[in-house]
């Protein structure tokens, strides 16, 4: 090539790249290197413009040789080339021109630089506004500004080009660089970033101007991720160089050197503090916009770790918090006090609890809390952000908690010990901030305040002066506090001695005072008030709670509680305007009495309750009745239902992450909401230990209703979601975050219990396996986050006594049915295996509280019911635990998960686990044999799981293969055949209580029955080999089992032996069973056979014991024992006297000891003799080959005969007992109905005066009348009153010369007729007085006075009257009846006619009727009870004309 060029070459002129391109396509060869050289020197010398050099050096043609495609190693090997011939050429060219024009290469090379960046910079065309304020260039002009700063690097690798004097010249029109070009030109290393900050002097102001201006900026979306990953570089290298050249330390302490990093901190403060303006003006991202968040992106170690050391780094994130801490510190303490309430974590700015969230991550709690102190001890300090910053840290940070708790002790320490008011402000504002933040981050304000000052070790309590300094500070606080804050200081004052209480009471007068000024004056306080760190209760919302607290204490004791008591008279204000209408709330009135009800009624009684006010709720209640229904509106504005959607809804977003600052701060938020949808609530109650759950009604609105269900939705979702990731024990703790994030508000606690319990009673059959694993879950956080919390109270009391919130929802789920048995079973075994997997990395007792005893007790009672392999494999370890466990726990979660799995393998499964042995050997998952036997009475027969023989073969190999043999301190028997009797008849026996509570549960469960006969059968099989076993041992005895028996009864009907109405319907109730069961067991066992001299005998004393002590007292009518009863009795003894050698011997002393000591059982038998004569007549000819009847026996219908002869004439009277005469002849004449002509006939040849006997028979007779007529006036529905008076008139007439009728009405006295008391019960014997007033006032003026006459009358005729009145003062009087008859008196008339006839009767009688000892004994009685009778006895009886005879008889 030559140097002149042909017309053609000028016309096609080529270009430098042309020509390389063209000869890179050939291998070049040694010599042509001189050629092209001196090619390109002629070429250059044509083209004198070293900027189109320049720019076709690097244009990024397609056809340039740095561009083209022809292959990586062409590529690579011609980009070798191009960039050396370039960089030499360029120089070359360089160097001629600055020689020519006698200037520096540099400068030559400064200049041809600068212009090619002024154009590349400036060549695009400005579209619009948006593009002038473009932060960053175009992708064009980043490709072009690249391959200038590759030429840069050439030149400077050749020495021609100089850096500082490139910026002097950048900078000499004071031309404002691109923040984007400085960036460039630090990365490719033309010029550091460090050195321009040396070299410049303003580098401060544009280069804050333009971080902001970048910051600021939002790249267009065409542009995509590719801008915005430049904008985050360009941000972060700039920041990583000024932190690293700001916060490095160095060892030279020259003033130049100082003067760098103080610009660098000085620009990174400037961001920051245009950061925190831009916070203040806004609280939301999106009313920032980007910016700012973009800054606070950039605190990221990983950004910033590549241009500054750790060290660095951290001195950095040191001074950014404390600048972020003190930056403007306009409000004071005073302002901080008052406005502390809007500055909770869930009110505060999203971007400063950012901000707080990345200053804070490289450090550790007690890193950032002693900082904190630091900072509050030697700076002016911005209080929003101060407390802010600790909320963000204690919701963040589950271990924040302890630490301020740490840091709280250390300052109120430092406070007490120099008096220091800063420290003691310093502790007041952040346990108040923390407690703001609720019950599941801090405790609660007023807990805080009563450790630190409650007591006598407090931090004050050390001498006069420390309290003197809290009482003196608290004053101060006095004019800012808010109210809730001076309630507490109120309601929980801090310790102090009494000699010092003046001072306390200076300070809650002052409190008072301010509370009033405030108008939320101490009246205006509940009576029972918890003032929570949260706040803002209204003063209705008090009233609601000390109704609800008030009708609590009423329920437990039956009392109006002193506090409702003194307030209706101290603090009368409050209770007529407040306490009074939140308790007469108008509501429908349910058919019977509630607490509610019950209290406001005796609150009338107790004239508490002004009548217009009453009178008005009574109206208002019709009212209500009236309507047809009754609907809660609850008028929102922002409708929080949405609100919580939305935020549910991002939670759930969030557990992909993991993320637990996240999750927690949303759940922070969810608080606040539910907290608006839930208000008139404090975070918590004190005093309200017991959550009460209707089990038959829903009481919540329907907008609480559809809160709840959305949140176990959300939690069912969210449980679904991280079991598909991960099992229990592998999540984070986001489960016990979101319910303990639930629990502090007692109003939501309450409908999510309810909830359940209607899910779980109710509606299990349309809960599907997801629903069933989300809701157990729950149940088991639930249980973990309240094992130290309110306790359940179920209404109606099913049990009980409250228990923990799981063992209530556990008796929801009843196994009485097969499909109960069902959803019980999958429940359960979904809550066990959750909890064993969740609770499987921490300790013993924490675990337990993830385990649920109830539900572990379901599951081992329903599992061998349901599986019968479980019975042929019981739990066993199989072995080492520690290993297998942790191996095979995440299997057994994913077994019940799998959809595909069945209920069945999965509970195979979870049996045969052994960790789900080793919770059995726990005492209280150990499911007792009384707790087996009372799941099993409840079961319906009808809709049982198991056939009549599978049920049998289970319950037997439950008895005798599980229980039996088990260890008593394991729930079992031991061993012992009668433990297992006793606790199944115990079990029998107690059936009534359980029925009762079922009924509670389930009205259906009366239709069908339970599976007591069952039960009975196995009692009777297990009495039976008792039987047998003693029988064929070689004491040939069987006294133990009968001797068991009756002592079992007798210990049941003891427990019951309060005088109470409620003990005595218990014990007819226990008797009643105890009767079913007897006549279930074969009767020979109530008879003792013993052996002794080789001779066996009959012995009855333990049955004599049982009637007299037990069967008598719930005989009904009185007096009477059941026939099926005494037949059956009777029968055991004539079978137990076939085992001895002289059998009609034996019952005939068994008899004859019956007679003389158990006249119940005689009377019993002679009023059913017709019916059991035949029964027994057959059994003694089957036992005994027809022997005659024994003789006692015998003389039972001898004496039958008797009596009913008598009407036709005297006959000779049998060898028998008086008693036993008297009751053949109450039975005889029962027997005739109304015939008293008859009667009477009789009663002439039984004249008292004919001898003892006949007078003897004829009181037994009155006896036995008399309660007759008792029994008529009780229940006049089963006895004729008339005929039964006539009766006893009759008798009177009789035997009303003789002192013995009087006896029967003397239930202390000791005579021959001592022993008919034991035919009655107690109750009768009671009203005996009753019937003595009762008889004589209906009688006839001439018997009257004859009875008066009668010797001993007057006495037994005072004593009746004293027994009257007591009867009357205790209430047992008979009740009012409308079926009364002429001439029978009403009971009020009784007690007032019978001292009319006393006082007759006493002056009357003459005074030496009486001893002197009788008239002592009377006068002193009456004293107290009626002075006018004792009066009457005085005068009319004078003590000195006493018969001194008569005080030895």
């Amino acid at each position: 090539m030559s140097v002149g060029a042909s017309s053609g070459f000028v016309s096609e002129k080529r270009t430098l790249s042309n020509l390389l391109a063209g000869r890179v396509a050939k291998r070049a060869k040694q010599d042509d290197g001189q050629r092209l050289q001196e090619a390109a020197i002629q070429l250059l010398e044509q083209q004198q413009d070293l900027c189109a050099l320049l720019r076709e050096v690097g244009s990024p043609d397609p056809c340039n040789i740095l561009h083209a495609q022809n292959g990586e190693q062409k590529q690579a090997e011609s980009a070798r080339i191009s960039s050396a011939m370039a960089g030499s050429l360029l120089v070359c060219e360089l160097r001629r021109q600055a020689s020519q024009l006698a200037v520096p290469v540099t400068v030559l090379a400064v200049k041809m630089v600068l212009e090619r960046l002024m154009e590349v910079t400036e060549t695009e065309e400005v579209k619009d506004e948006e593009d002038k304020r473009r932060g960053l260039l175009t992708s064009s002009q980043r490709v072009q500004l690249r391959v200038l700063l590759e030429s840069c690097k050439d030149l400077l690798s050749q020495g021609a080009l100089c850096p500082k004097l490139l910026w002097q010249e950048y900078r000499r029109d004071q031309r404002l660089p691109k923040l984007e070009v400085v960036y460039h030109l630090h990365v490719y290393n033309v010029l550091t970033l460090k050195y321009i900050l040396e070299s410049d002097e303003g580098a401060r102001l544009w280069l804050v101007s333009q971080l902001k201006a970048l910051c600021s900026w939002t790249p267009p979306q065409v542009e995509g991720d590719e801008t915005k990953q430049v904008q985050q570089k360009v941000l972060s290298t700039v920041v990583g160089v000024l932190v690293g050249t700001g916060f490095e330390l160095s060892n030279e302490p020259a003033a130049t050197d100082r003067r760098i990093p103080l610009l660098c901190c000085s620009v990174l403060d400037n961001m920051l503090f245009w950061l925190l303006d831009t916070v203040e003006k806004s609280l939301t991202l999106q009313t920032a916009g980007a910016g700012a968040e973009l800054w606070i992106q950039i605190f990221d170690a990983s950004l910033c770790g590549v241009s500054a050391s750790a060290d660095a780094l951290q001195r950095f994130f040191t001074h950014s918090l404390t600048q972020t801490l003190t930056y403007k510190p306009r409000l004071t303490v005073s302002d901080a006090i008052t406005l502390q309430n809007e500055w909770t974590f869930a009110k505060a700015s999203q971007l400063m609890t950012l901000l707080f969230r990345k200053l804070a991550v490289i450090f550790s709690m007690e890193q950032l809390l002693s900082h904190l102190q630091q900072i509050l001890e030697t700076h002016e300090v911005n209080w929003k952000h101060v407390l802010c910053f600790l909320s963000t840290l204690l919701v963040y940070n589950p271990c924040a908690q302890p630490s301020l708790r740490e840091l709280l002790s250390r300052l109120l320490s430092s406070a007490f010990e120099g008096y220091d008011l800063e420290s003691m402000i310093t502790a007041f504002l952040l346990a108040r901030q923390g407690a703001l933040e609720g019950a599941a981050i801090f405790s609660s304000y007023s807990d805080w305040f009563k450790m630190s000052f409650g007591g006598g070790s407090g931090y004050h309590a050390t001498s006069k002066k420390s309290l003197v300094f809290l009482l003196k500070f608290l004053s101060d606080l006095v004019p800012f506090e808010p109210p809730q804050y001076l309630k507490v200081h109120i309601l929980h004052p801090p310790y102090v001695p009494v000699k010092h209480r003046n001072l306390l009471m200076e300070y809650v007068s002052l409190a008072k005072t301010r509370l009033a000024d405030l108008k939320e004056s101490v009246e205006d306080m509940g009576l029972y008030e918890d003032v929570s760190a949260a706040g803002g209760a209204s003063v209705q919302c008090h009233a609601v709670q000390d109704v609800e607290k008030a009708l609590s204490l009423f329920e437990s004791t039956g009392r109006i509680s002193a506090t409702v008591m003194e307030a209706s008279i101290f603090r009368r204000p409050y209770f007529l305007s407040r306490f009074l209408p939140a308790l007469l709330t108008p509501r429908v009135l349910p058919v019977k009495a509630d607490t509610r009800m019950s209290f406001i009624e005796a609150l009338k009684k107790a004239d508490k309750i002004p009548a217009a006010q009453y009178s008005s709720y009574v109206e208002s209640c019709h009212k209500q009745r009236r309507q047809e229904c009754s609907t809660v509106c609850l008028d929102t504005n922002d409708d929080p239902l949405e609100v919580l959607k939305i935020q549910l809804q991002e939670f759930t977003g969030l557990l992909v992450g993991q993320n637990n600052g996240d999750m927690s701060a949303q759940l922070s938020r969810i608080s606040h909401t539910l907290s608006v949808i839930f208000p008139c609530r404090p975070d918590e109650l004190i005093g309200q230990s017991v959550l009460k759950l209707h089990i038959n009604t829903a009481q919540s609105p329907e907008l609480h209703i559809k809160v709840v269900n959305m949140i176990l939705r959300n939690f069912c979702q969210c449980m679904l979601d991280a079991s598909r990731a991960n099992p229990p024990n592998k999540q984070n703790m986001w489960a016990s975050r979101f319910v303990s994030a639930l629990i502090g508000n007692k109003q939501l606690l309450s409908g999510l219990i309810h909830r359940l319990w209607d899910l779980f009673h109710n509606q299990g059959t349309s809960l599907s396996a997801a629903h069933l694993l989300g809701l157990a879950a729950f149940m088991v956080h639930l249980q973990a986050s309240m094992s130290h919390g309110p306790l359940v109270q179920l209404v109606p009391p099913i049990l009980p006594k409250p228990v923990p919130v799981g063992e209530a929802l556990s008796c929801a789920l009843v196994c009485s049915t097969h499909t109960n048995m069902l959803l019980c079973v999958r429940l359960c075994v979904a809550a066990v295996c959750y909890g064993m997997c969740r609770g499987d990395s921490l300790p013993q007792q924490q675990q337990q509280d993830y385990i649920l005893n109830s539900l572990y007790k379901k599951l081992t009672y329903l599992i061998p019911r349901l599986l019968p392999e479980a019975r042929r494999a019981p739990i066993t370890a199989g072995g080492p635990v520690g290993d297998y466990q942790e191996e095979n726990l995440p299997s057994l979660w994913s077994t019940a998960t799998d959809t595909n799995s069945t209920w069945r393998k999965t509970a195979w499964h979870l049996w045969r686990h052994p960790a789900f042995y080793q919770l059995g050997l726990i005492p209280q998952y150990q499911l007792s044999f009384s707790e087996w036997l009372a799941n099993e009475l409840r079961v319906r027969r009808g809709e049982d799981a198991l056939s009549d023989p599978e049920r049998q073969e289970y319950q037997q190999w439950a008895c005798l293969e599980l229980f039996l043999s088990r260890p008593e301190e394991q729930g079992g028997c031991g061993g012992d055949m009668k433990t297992l009797c006793s606790h199944m008849l115990n079990a029998i026996m107690d059936q009534h209580l359980s029925h009762q509570s079922l009924e509670k549960l389930d009205h259906r469960v009366s239709e069908t029955g339970t599976c007591l006969p069952d039960v009975l059968s196995r009692v009777q099989e297990l009495v039976y080999e008792m039987e047998v076993t003693e029988l064929s041992s070689s004491r040939r005895s069987r006294a133990d089992v009968c001797d068991f028996l009756f002592e079992l009864v007798s210990e049941r009907c003891s427990s019951s032996g309060s005088a109470s109405i409620s003990a005595e319907l218990s014990l007819q109730h226990t008797l009643n069973t105890w009767n079913r069961v007897l006549l279930a067991l074969p009767p020979v066992l109530f008879i003792k056979i013993k052996t002794e001299g080789g001779r066996t005998t009959l012995e009855c004393n333990k049955l004599i014991e049982h009637i007299n002590q037990h069967q008598r007292k719930a005989c009904s009518p009185a007096g009477l024992l059941p026939c099926h009863l005494i037949a059956h009795l009777l029968r055991g003894v004539l079978c137990a006297s076939a085992r001895c050698g002289r059998s009609a011997e034996e019952v005939n002393k068994a008899w004859s000891q019956i007679s003389l000591r158990c006249p119940l059982l005689l009377v019993s038998t002679v009023h059913w003799w017709e019916r059991l004569s035949p029964v027994l007549l057959s059994l003694w000819t089957r036992l005994c080959d027809g022997e005659p009847l024994p003789e006692q026996l015998q003389l039972l219908a001898d004496c039958q005969n008797w009596a009913c002869s008598l009407e036709k004439g005297p006959s000779p009277v049998p060898a028998a007992t008086p008693l036993l005469l008297a009751a053949s002849l109450h039975r005889a004449w029962r027997g005739h109905g109304s015939d008293s002509q008859a009667f009477s006939a009789a009663l002439n040849t039984l004249r008292p005066e004919r001898g003892v006997q006949h007078r003897q028979v004829l009181v037994f007779l009155l006896f036995l009348s008399v309660n007759n007529y008792l029994s008529a006036l009780l229940y006049p529905q089963e006895e004729n009153h008339q005929r039964t008076r006539t009766f006893c008139t009759e008798l009177l007439s009789v035997l009303v010369d003789s002192a013995d009728w009087l006896l029967v009405f003397k239930s202390n006295g000791q005579s021959v007729y001592q022993s008919v008391t034991m035919v009655t019960s107690d109750q009768f014997t009671r009203m005996m007085p009753w019937a003595f007033y009762s008889l004589l006032l209906q009688q006839s003026a001439e018997l009257q006075q004859r009875a008066v006459c009668c010797p001993g009358f007057l006495h037994t005729a005072v004593l009746c009257y004293i027994s009257l009145m007591q009867l009357f003062l205790e209430g047992h009087t008979l009740p009012p009846t409308t079926e009364r008859s002429d001439n029978q008196m009403e009971p009020f008339q009784i007690l007032s006619d019978a001292k009319q006839f006393l006082l007759r009767a006493i002056s009357q009688t003459s005074p030496a009727a009486l001893s002197s000892s009788q008239f002592r004994q009377l006068e002193s009685q009456c004293a107290d009870l009626d002075p006018e009778v004792a009066a009457a006895l005085s005068v009319h009886l004078d003590p000195h004309s006493l018969s001194p005879e008569m005080d030895f008889l």
